[in-house]
């Protein structure tokens, strides 16, 4: 049972990777931009969050140099795209590439450095439950902020006046337009936000879930969290039920090895990559469902006045 109770608690926090990235490029995609981008910014972020933490100690700086290197790459794509009106694919793609060898040179000296020992946290009376109290309730607090964030978004998209301006820029940015409302402004401030979410992510990923940093560290989980977005159509409850999902994936193969399964690592590495593909085809049977619930307007350029 304690095995099992670990998976759980694992499951947690590779799930909240996924879930904030996602939830990022979700409020990316309700605007109507497509950011290729995320892994690329994540790996800039984790950089940037790691070497803040070795030079200052303090975990939350690592947090906030992380959302200022995704936030001011988003920027950038997003000028590019949103007012140079280039391709929002090929842009992504190559922002992707920059984050990579970027990451790779800046990291060169930080591959041998170690981190201060982290503060140990827990939820005060929960915590002691036997089994599930280390999993559920021993967490780092960005995994709990990542479940109120969820909610958070789901009122703010679907409650607020300013979720109603956001969705009706991505679903017609004509009409937004007609209307009064800075499209482009809005679609800025949409991918300097989803770009921040990105970074905070990275940032979690080298300075709590694996305390260090290694080049290409990040080893996918932006693709995947793109591949959320489709998964969850769009929906924020879904896309951190998604991440969870995925997320128990991807530790089921650590399961797996300690409980001495007799299966080559390569292929349980494989698992949330495979897993990704098949719920994509799955999803993609129904081209109905999916279009009812993208944005109209998803990877499409606004021209003022068009």
């Amino acid at each position: 049972m304690e095995s099992y109770a670990l998976l759980l608690g694992s499951t947690l926090s590779a799930g909240t990777v996924l879930a904030i990235a996602a939830l990022g490029l979700l409020i990316n995609e309700k605007s109507g931009i497509v950011n290729l981008g995320a892994e690329g910014m994540m790996l800039c972020a984790a950089i940037a969050g790691f070497a803040t933490v070795v030079h200052t100690g303090n975990t939350w700086l690592g947090f906030a140099a992380g959302m200022a290197a995704g936030a001011l790459l988003a920027a950038i794509f997003g000028v590019l795209v949103i007012w140079l009106n280039t391709n929002q694919y090929a842009t992504g793609l190559a922002l992707s590439l920059f984050g990579v060898g970027f990451s790779a040179f800046a990291g060169i000296s930080y591959v041998q450095a170690k981190l201060p020992e982290t503060t140990k946290y827990a939820v005060p009376g929960l915590s002691e439950i036997p089994l599930l109290g280390p999993a559920l309730f021993q967490q780092h607090p960005v995994v709990y902020l990542t479940m109120v964030l969820v909610a958070a978004l789901i009122w703010f998209l679907y409650r607020s006046r300013v979720g109603l301006v956001l969705r009706s820029v991505g679903e017609s940015p004509e009409s937004a337009h007609a209307l009064g409302y800075p499209v482009r402004r809005i679609r800025l401030a949409a991918v300097v936000v989803g770009g921040a979410l990105c970074g905070l992510s990275g940032a979690y990923i080298s300075t709590v879930y694996t305390p260090l940093w290694v080049e290409g560290m990040v080893a996918g989980r932006g693709w995947i969290a793109l591949a959320l977005t489709t998964f969850a159509t769009w929906r924020p409850a879904r896309v951190l039920l998604g991440a969870y999902l995925f997320g128990g994936v991807t530790m089921l193969q650590f399961h797996l090895q300690a409980t001495g399964v007799q299966v080559a690592s390569q292929l349980l590495s494989m698992l949330p990559y495979v897993a990704t593909i098949v719920v994509l085809a799955l999803i993609s049977r129904n081209p109905t469902w999916i279009r009812i619930n993208m944005p109209a307007s998803l990877g499409k350029p606004f021209y003022p006045g068009s």
